[in-house]
């Protein structure tokens, strides 16, 4: 695998998610997040509640049980992120064909990289935000993100799936264009 494999590129976002969740300070967990109503553990509980469905629903193919989010939210996020980088690491489910009625067909890994990664990625500001931690996140998923997604503008608002774009000065760094862009106050 090369570094700009999805398998490798996941490895880095996941990675730097896991060391997020496992530095949440025990009384961190019930902070307030920047996702309007949610505090840190809902960060997590969000990836590990849309995930599994989402892929069993396109490719049959089941995460192993995740444990409570209430109880470990940092064992909850080890459970998903240790299987996704699993499928994402063997050859033989990476071409796996991945088709959703909402999302359309794909090539599973590309799947996972075009749905969740970029989630993943998102979500480890909101998670660090929340709990007081580092916010820096991968300067080149970053790029590739914005460039990604300045084009879809109208149809991402249209989604609800982000607030309303945050105005930033234009010589803003791409993380903090990229925050705001999706409804965060960077």
């Amino acid at each position: 695998m090369n570094d700009g494999s999805i398998a490798e590129r996941y490895r880095r976002v996941g990675g730097r998610f896991t060391e997020t969740v496992a530095n949440v300070p025990a009384d961190a967990w019930d902070a307030p997040a920047p996702c309007e109503g949610w505090v840190a553990r809902d960060v997590v509980r969000h990836l590990v509640e849309w995930f599994p469905p989402f892929l069993e629903s396109g490719s049959g193919i089941s995460i192993p049980p995740i444990p409570s989010v209430e109880l470990d939210p940092v064992q909850a996020w080890m459970v998903l992120d240790q299987a996704v980088q699993g499928l994402l690491d063997d050859p033989a489910t990476t071409s796996t064909v991945f088709s959703h009625t909402l999302a359309g067909t794909h090539q599973l890994d590309q799947a996972i990289g075009q749905f969740f990664l970029g989630d993943v990625l998102l979500h480890t500001w909101d998670l660090a935000r929340a709990a007081g931690l580092d916010e820096r996140l991968d300067p080149a998923e970053v790029a590739a993100m914005l460039a990604g997604i300045l084009p879809m503008d109208e149809a991402l608002r249209q989604s609800g799936q982000f607030g309303p774009r945050v105005e930033v000065a234009d010589d803003a760094d791409e993380q903090t264009r990229l925050i705001a862009f999706v409804g965060r106050r960077p």
